[in-house]
């Protein structure tokens, strides 16, 4: 497609919410329960082919924020839209549930529990094809053999199973079976978080590479301010829930104007550093 990041006026978002909250009941320990508001009267949009960081400390509601978008998880109070189509209530026929799938798709953190065992990387790939597209036979060999190049996947990778691959090699199956949908928007939750600095250069790259090429959405649910940083135009910083600051990803993480984003800043590693007296 070779669209820019961005959209024209007459585009719907890809994703839009709109006083998104999540309450849990919890169990209070004396045979009753409370409830945790994990998400509050959070609103946020996501333009089309663009990208958005959500960042915040573990417990600040992220990753409910992800799992709504996907339908893990019911909103408790507002709206999700995703592509202008809401999605705020499970899905009532498998025509619903199939179109979702076309419209978003999710990488978690840890591949090797998000994908089959069993299944060679080419077999998860083929799987999602042939369920989400109605390509013939060499149509789909065709679409198989891109999506495993456009990740970076050698033949002897794809052929291989989860356990004989790298965490980074690994990641790189779950990107291509998450496009193998097709979907207009893909969210990536903590997505490279568990891979070594080095491998998640490259995954970042192979994902800006990417959107790129198929102008794509971006919804990316970070602790790591870098990684937000590299790969999103606009950020929202969560704490406890509530949306403390959002905006263009230079302005708020280069001139934060509330003090929680400024001490996330503040703890975000410095390349180069050392503990004192430890040789460099």
């Amino acid at each position: 497609m070779n669209q820019q990041a961005g959209r024209t006026p007459s585009e719907a978002p890809a994703v839009s919410a709109d006083g998104l909250g999540k309450v849990f009941r919890v169990p209070d320990g004396r045979g009753g329960h409370t409830t945790h508001a994990a998400v509050r009267d959070v609103s946020f949009e996501v333009a089309a082919h663009g990208s958005l960081g959500i960042v915040g400390e573990s417990g600040s509601g992220k990753t409910t924020i992800a799992r709504m978008l996907v339908g893990l998880e019911r909103p408790s109070s507002g709206t999700i839209a995703v592509m202008g189509r809401d999605r705020s209530r499970p899905p009532r026929r498998g025509a619903e549930r199939n179109r979702r799938a076309h419209e978003l798709q999710i990488v978690f953190q840890d591949p090797y529990t998000s994908l089959d065992p069993r299944q060679s990387a080419r077999s998860a790939v083929d799987e999602v094809i042939r369920h989400h597209t109605s390509l013939d036979g060499p149509q789909r060999a065709e679409r198989l053999a891109e999506l495993v190049d456009q990740v970076g996947l050698t033949n002897r990778q794809a052929d291989a199973r989860p356990c004989d691959l790298s965490g980074g090699q690994r990641q790189r199956v779950a990107i291509a079976r998450a496009l193998a949908a097709g979907p207009r928007v893909l969210v990536l939750d903590e997505a490279v978080s568990a891979l070594d600095v080095s491998i998640q250069a490259q995954i970042l790259n192979l994902l800006a590479d990417i959107r790129a090429a198929t102008g794509i959405a971006y919804l990316l649910i970070s602790h790591d301010l870098a990684v937000v940083r590299q790969l999103c135009d606009d950020v929202l910083v969560l704490r406890r829930g509530r949306v403390v600051e959002q905006g263009a990803c230079a302005r708020v993480l280069d001139h934060p104007t509330q003090e929680y984003t400024r001490a996330l800043r503040a703890a975000a590693p410095v390349p180069g550093w050392r503990p004192p007296g430890v040789a460099r």
